[in-house]
């Protein structure tokens, strides 16, 4: 059986409140039987001193019954409250008040009687009861001297026998009961308020617990659930609750953008698998032609051309898709360094020269001396530009120029790659760097690379703790603007 936060509570409480009550109202009893016999014994304090001194007789010696048989009559009709001992120097009882067979011990321990002589306002002290073998009473004590002799000891137990019956009694009463009745009916009222206040305040906790259940049987879909609204008040669990929604809202965003990429993904494999399937397909076919042995008149080594550009352009389709999924799968280490960022340049250039003479397009860096010292990765920085270079290439015509800008500033360098091509439309800005994605305004045959250049560029450039940003227009050209650190600021 499961118990609820608010039952737990409950039981919790109820056990709590138990034993307090138990623990006040023994404290209160003890409190007051100890407040009480301190007041009776403070006010009797001195009976036993004035009925020594009020009677000669305990003076002379006499303290046999017979002789003392009227003056306990007359005190206990004038006091049935108390009850009188006569005890020798020893403890011994030489007479008493109660009848005979009643006395069940026949000495007393004369400490607690010393005690209260000689420290009467260290109050209460409680003296041997001589009708019970373990119970103790409150008392009034006075010595008896014949001159300079002591007789012994007159003992006054306050409290005697007939009125512990009648205080029973009382307690039995109606009287007695009814206020006990009282009383608990008010602690039950007060537990029951005590109980309704953690109700009240669990609620809003029970509310949570079944909205968050809710939610987990939806799969988290919280468009198909009615959201609670909190109320903007400095409680915990309306914090907490406003904080679920939040984490739902932020899950079900994070769970649409899951859906939305892995949607994105199957479509770029289903395009990069016709990608594939077409060099593969031509490669395949000019193979097959020669294992044939083609009709006379056909240039076998030009065949073999065929296929080996259908190779190459396979390979380089295969090279992107690894290095993005490399790229994607955050695994891919990161070395910043010093190095010389003109030196990088003009090598990268050099790669690309002989291509771009065959295209008749110009290749510049401005400034020309461009002898700057970076603090960056350097096989990435190599990549981007080798992809924003060849990206030109593709986008720009004949007699067209391309050129690698730097700018200093004090603490990072500006590297702008600026081709005079045909431009990007503005509708297709925003999706460039996306995995895939050819503009409209491509030069040349599509089908010679994958689109995947630029998605590629941007994640290196992300690594690097740089970001990319394009100005292009439609028949006047592009650039792709990024900074890097200084080697000033690598320390």
């Amino acid at each position: 059986m499961t118990f609820s936060l608010y039952h737990r509570l409950a039981l919790t409480i109820t056990g709590v409140f138990m034993l307090t009550a138990s623990a006040f109202v023994f404290w209160t009893q003890n409190l007051s039987s100890i407040s009480r016999s301190q007041a009776e014994q403070q006010l009797h304090l001195g009976l036993a001193e004035h009925l020594a001194q009020d009677n000669p007789l305990l003076k002379q010696g006499v303290y046999d019954y017979k002789a003392l048989e009227n003056l306990f009559h007359t005190l206990m009709v004038l006091g049935p409250a108390f009850e009188f001992y006569f005890v020798d120097p020893s403890g011994k009882l030489l007479t008493y008040s109660a009848k005979p067979g009643e006395v069940k011990r026949q000495s007393i321990d004369l400490r607690p009687l010393i005690q209260l002589i000689n420290e009467p306002d260290k109050l209460p002290v409680y003296g041997e009861d001589p009708r019970s073998v373990e119970q103790n009473k409150i008392f009034s004590v006075s010595p008896v001297y014949n001159g300079d002799t002591l007789q012994g000891y007159l003992y006054v137990i306050i409290g005697s026998s007939i009125a512990d019956s009648i205080s029973a009694q009382i307690k039995s009463s109606e009287q007695l009961a009814q206020s006990t009745a009282w009383l608990i009916a008010m602690a039950v009222f007060l537990f029951a308020i005590l109980l309704l206040l953690f109700r009240t305040m669990t609620r809003p906790l029970k509310r949570l617990s079944q909205f968050i259940q809710t939610v987990e049987q939806n799969d988290f879909d919280i468009q198909s659930v009615d959201k609670i609204t909190w109320p903007s008040k400095h409680n915990e669990i309306h914090l907490v609750g406003q904080s679920v929604n939040s984490m739902l809202e932020t899950i079900n965003q994070q769970m649409s953008q899951l859906t939305a990429i892995d949607e994105q993904r199957r479509k770029l494999l289903a395009h990069l698998s016709h990608d594939l399937r077409t060099p593969l397909a031509s490669l395949q076919g000019y193979l097959e032609l020669i294992e044939k042995q083609p009709p006379k008149g056909i240039n076998e080594q030009e065949y073999l051309a065929i296929a080996l550009k259908n190779c190459n352009q396979l390979k380089s389709l295969i090279d992107q898709i690894f290095e993005l999924a490399h790229l994607e799968s955050g695994q891919s280490n990161v070395s910043f360094e010093v190095f010389n960022l003109g030196e990088l340049i003009y090598d990268i250039l050099a790669k690309f020269a002989l291509k771009a003479q065959k295209a008749d397009i110009s290749l510049n860096v401005y400034p020309a001396n461009c002898d700057y010292t970076v603090y960056s990765d350097i096989a990435k920085l190599e990549r981007i530009l080798s992809n924003l270079i060849e990206n030109a290439l593709r986008h720009t015509p004949a007699k067209g120029n391309i050129c690698i800008s730097i700018c200093a500033t004090d603490k990072s360098y500006s590297i702008a790659v600026q081709d005079t091509g045909v431009g990007i439309s503005p509708k297709e800005l925003p999706y460039i760097f996306e995995a895939r994605y050819q503009a409209s305004n491509t030069r040349g045959c599509k089908k010679s690379h994958a689109g995947l250049g630029l998605a590629i560029t941007a994640r290196l450039i992300e690594l690097i703790k740089s970001e990319i940003k394009v100005n292009s227009r439609l028949g006047q050209g592009s650039e792709f603007v990024f900074q890097i650190r200084s080697a000033d600021t690598s320390q």
